[in-house]
């Protein structure tokens, strides 16, 4: 048995900046990142368009944020990931969450178009959990199995996302494991993280694919998962011989488990208010600390990763 502390883009083609052209042109100028009224960074309005994936550690960041900030208001929109990047160019969303960053051609289009530059930066390191069923004898993996469940090659287990398009799961799942490759119509949609989990808890054969801070918030125990499915261990690919590893921390943070990726801030904010205010908030300690808390690994912090042995 393993053990282990605790402490420790899709690249944007010419068509679809030219479809962001398009959607902006219809949809109006929205919010640009000016100054309103009366705004300071301490008080105003932000409304921030966050990935699903990770709305039980944003909200544990808002409300925290939100204590210090009594007179800032918040509306977060938890939305997919691809709904997300519209929202920073046709409503009145100055800032989102999500788990890529811009390319140089994004960059040049919110130049051209706001006249201004986008600021953003990598928050903390985020794993996709594989889960599941309790009563599940198949709880150990290689890549390959999980590429055989999301293509359809695998008859036996039902693979479960949050969607079949624009969700972040499902964008890494394709590029990543697929390799670009679509989805198998075997793969089950279901509307939300939460649902994975609840979809997966009452079906022996599913297996979900989940970020790793809904399965480790609210957990009884500070080392431990939650008890409603079973955590799947990932055949290390980094390491030497056949180790298994599961979406502890301090395999985020040497890249030992082999799903991980980014969550990344991006902010259309020209001056210093609200939306700076919540972005640095984000990477100072505060903010830093309960990513770790959440289970994802902090990307502005430093902490150490020691060995230990724990006996039973």
């Amino acid at each position: 048995m393993q053990l282990s502390l605790r402490h420790i883009f899709i690249s944007s083609s010419k068509g679809a900046i030219t479809g962001l052209g398009l959607i902006l042109l219809l949809g109006g100028c929205g919010d640009n990142g000016n100054k309103t009224p009366q705004e300071t960074p301490r008080s105003g309005k932000l409304t921030i368009s966050i990935d699903e994936s990770f709305k039980p550690v944003i909200d544990s960041q808002i409300k925290v944020f939100n204590s210090s900030n009594p007179d800032i208001k918040i509306e977060a929109k938890y939305e997919p990931e691809a709904q997300c990047l519209r929202d920073l160019t046709t409503t009145g969303t100055r800032m989102i969450i999500v788990t890529r960053g811009l390319s140089t051609d994004e960059e040049k289009f919110y130049q051209d178009s706001f006249h201004l530059k986008p600021t953003w930066m990598p928050l903390a390191y985020d794993a996709i959990a594989i889960i599941v069923n309790n009563s599940s004898k198949d709880s150990v993996f290689e890549i390959k199995d999980l590429q055989n469940m999301l293509d359809g090659s695998d008859t036996v287990h039902l693979p479960v996302m949050d969607g079949k398009s624009a969700t972040s799961t499902v964008r890494y799942a394709m590029d990543s494991l697929l390799k670009g490759r679509p989805l198998s119509k075997r793969v089950t949609a279901a509307r939300s993280s939460e649902e994975v989990i609840n979809y997966v808890s009452e079906n022996p054969h599913a297996v979900g694919f989940v970020g790793v801070n809904w399965i480790g918030e609210g957990a009884a125990n500070d080392n431990l998962f939650i008890k409603k499915v079973k955590v799947a261990s990932i055949r290390c690919t980094s390491c030497l011989g056949p180790t298994y590893v599961k979406p502890y921390q301090a395999n985020i943070a040497l890249r030992r488990y082999p799903l991980v990726r980014s969550l990344y801030y991006i902010l259309k904010e020209n001056f210093s208010g609200v939306g700076n205010n919540f972005a640095n908030f984000l990477q100072y300690e505060r903010g830093q600390l309960i990513f770790s808390k959440a289970y994802l690994w902090p990307a502005k912090m430093t902490f150490s990763v020691r060995d230990t042995q724990i006996s039973n």
